[in-house]
């Protein structure tokens, strides 16, 4: 099974083949798959406004190099999705600081889907989610997602909080959360789809 690979401005450099292949899948699943048209641009990458110097990419990455899943994470003291694009789905104010940043762009490759059953490679992104996010000091992630997504999100233990109402959107419907990293979450979520303790990170 691919490792998670965590990818900053620090690093960048040494994947730039990756990141480019990661931005392709993005435009395959994002702008071909899901018809999201306002992201389209002359050439078949999805690359966003958040697409910045400050984000955090987690890729995850076969041995032969392919890109087999991924998620983004932007800190909420920058500009970022839920304070610019969507803040009518908080009830008040989004929330900010120095711990919580924004996950955006999860995904995995079409490829490795299961229909009808639990992908062990989404397992693994996501135990790479909060693996990552305990190593990097992040306490806690908002998000803007599906509806569908706290209920998947609470039965595999994590703590959500909804940040509002459900907005129907031409995207479907969707709604803001704050999660909580936790040891805890990283241990059911390892334990729901069947992955040891072993890391995941690179």
């Amino acid at each position: 099974m691919f490792k998670m690979h965590i990818v900053d401005w620090s690093n960048r450099q040494a994947y730039q083949d990756q990141l480019e292949r990661y931005f392709r899948v993005r435009h395959e699943i994002y702008v071909s798959g899901r018809q999201w048209r306002q992201i389209e641009r002359p050439i078949p990458l999805e690359i966003d406004a958040f697409d910045t110097n400050d984000a955090i990419y987690l890729l995850g990455i076969e041995d032969d190099g392919t890109i087999a899943g991924g998620s983004r994470l932007v800190p909420t003291l920058k500009p970022h999705l839920l304070s610019e694009v969507f803040p009518m789905l908080v009830d008040g104010e989004p929330p900010r600081g120095a711990d919580i940043y924004e996950w955006t762009r999860f995904f995995i490759s079409p490829s490795l889907r299961r229909s009808g059953s639990p992908s062990r490679a989404a397992g693994v992104v996501l135990c790479g989610l909060q693996e990552a996010s305990l190593s990097l000091g992040i306490g806690q992630l908002s998000v803007v997602c599906e509806a569908f997504w706290p209920a998947r999100l609470e039965q595999l233990g994590w703590s959500v909080t909804r940040l509002g109402q459900v907005l129907n959107h031409p995207d479907g419907r969707i709604l803001a959360l704050l999660i909580q990293v936790s040891e805890e979450a990283l241990a059911s979520t390892r334990l729901a789809y069947g992955l040891d303790d072993a890391s995941v990170i690179a």
